[in-house]
């Protein structure tokens, strides 16, 4: 089932007088339970179409459908609520708060997407999407004594704890060796297809191509 829809987006950024269109006429369908990866080298608009469908900037024109509502047509805080959430992210880097503990990293996105549970239930939720990623056991842990790995399975685990439908991944591996690599990506293809979360990745990786259901290649702001 198609969850999220891109429809003749384009992006263009103005740097003096001069205008550079980074996405020409984008089209992209996103189905439920689906990892799409985008590639493509560096400049081909990968990024900046992520951060497009992500809500984090606007498209110059063009259309964004989530679940067949327009995100274009929606005000600055109804995209927020829908980041918080509807959405999950994860990129290059785990962005863990320094002197929160891997429970409370977990207990603050509950907060932050206003997930309606009882301490009880959040005390529930955390454990159980712990255990997901293998990392209950460091859940009074603080991110400076983690491991790369680690640090990024509990990024993962803090993007899915409010069963989000969309994930958002901006190169979730260049950080990690190949061995650690290829353990996020099981971790996270195993979640979006126990939870049916849609994933839309981009990444330069070729061996976390296997992991993905669809390989979008784009360049020079189109896809190919």
């Amino acid at each position: 089932m198609t969850i999220f829809t891109i429809n003749e987006v384009t992006k263009t950024f103005t740097n003096g007088e001069v205008d550079e269109q980074v996405l020409k006429g984008i089209n992209l369908s996103l189905q439920e339970g689906e990892i799409t990866a985008l590639i493509g080298a560096s400049g081909s608009g990968k990024s900046t179409l992520l951060t497009i469908a992500a809500g984090l900037q606007s498209a110059t024109d063009g259309q964004i459908l989530f679940q067949r509502k327009r995100m274009t047509d929606m005000n600055p805080e109804q995209i927020r609520k829908i980041r918080a959430s509807e959405f999950g992210f994860v990129f290059q880097s785990s962005h863990l708060v320094p002197f929160l503990t891997v429970e409370e990293q977990l207990l603050l996105m509950l907060d932050v997407s206003e997930t309606k549970l009882s301490k009880r239930a959040q005390k529930e939720e955390i454990e159980k999407t712990l255990q997901w990623v293998d990392m209950n056991h460091r859940k009074n842990a603080f991110p400076s004594s983690l491991s790369g790995g680690e640090k990024q399975r509990v990024a993962i685990a803090r993007a899915i704890i409010h069963r989000p439908k969309i994930l958002f991944a901006d190169e979730p591996t260049a950080s990690l060796d190949s061995k650690r690599s290829k353990d996020v990506m099981t971790l996270m293809r195993k979640l979006t297809k126990t939870l049916q979360i849609t994933t839309l990745m981009v990444t330069h990786d070729e061996e976390m191509l296997p992991y993905a259901d669809r390989i979008i290649t784009m360049k020079d702001g189109l896809i190919l």
